[in-house]
């Protein structure tokens, strides 16, 4: 899981949960300043992306997590998850998995950043026998969804998700493998 562009990919364990907390918060930041006020963001990146859940999602069997970081000392830059489905708008299968997080810093946007951490999950959805992805996406991330559209994901659904105190829109993406 490496690159020649100046970061590398890395299956994630518990000892990367201090990272992927931090890069979580700022990409959420990143993205969603503007669009949703500043309270609903840090009390969202407060709850969900607190360092546990991401020890939890490395230490568990059927999850994969993936964090991009510079090749030169490590920051990281990035990352993916992939979970049991949480996704209460759609019917599940149990060989469904949940793309729940991939977001990346913007300043790798256009370096094949997102497009290597997707092709690696996919990998991984392959490797842990799962026919389908899922995903949840903001609907006013208009870049996001072209991103997945592009990668072969068809919207199937949509949901209402809370965000702080905003209640947003989004839309459920699936790609079958």
């Amino acid at each position: 899981m490496s690159a020649d562009t100046g970061w590398r990919l890395k299956r994630a364990t518990a000892a990367d949960a201090a990272a992927l907390s931090l890069v979580a918060s700022a990409c959420f930041l990143e993205t969603f300043a503007g669009l949703l006020e500043g309270p609903d963001i840090v009390a969202h990146c407060a709850k969900a992306n607190h360092q546990d859940a991401f020890r939890d999602w490395a230490e568990a069997a059927d999850s994969r997590v993936v964090v991009a970081e510079i090749a030169s000392g490590g920051a990281p830059i990035g990352y993916s998850v992939l979970t049991t489905p949480d996704l209460p708008a759609i019917n599940i299968h149990p060989d469904d998995i949940e793309l729940r997080r991939i977001y990346t810093l913007s300043r790798t946007h256009g370096t094949g950043l997102g497009t290597a951490l997707m092709a690696q999950a996919l990998l991984d959805a392959r490797a842990l026998g799962r026919q389908r992805v899922l995903l949840g996406v903001y609907a006013g991330n208009e870049r996001a969804r072209a991103f997945y559209e592009k990668q072969g994901f068809e919207k199937v659904s949509e949901r209402q998700y809370q965000v702080g105190a905003t209640s947003c829109d989004d839309m459920i993406y699936a790609l079958q493998l």
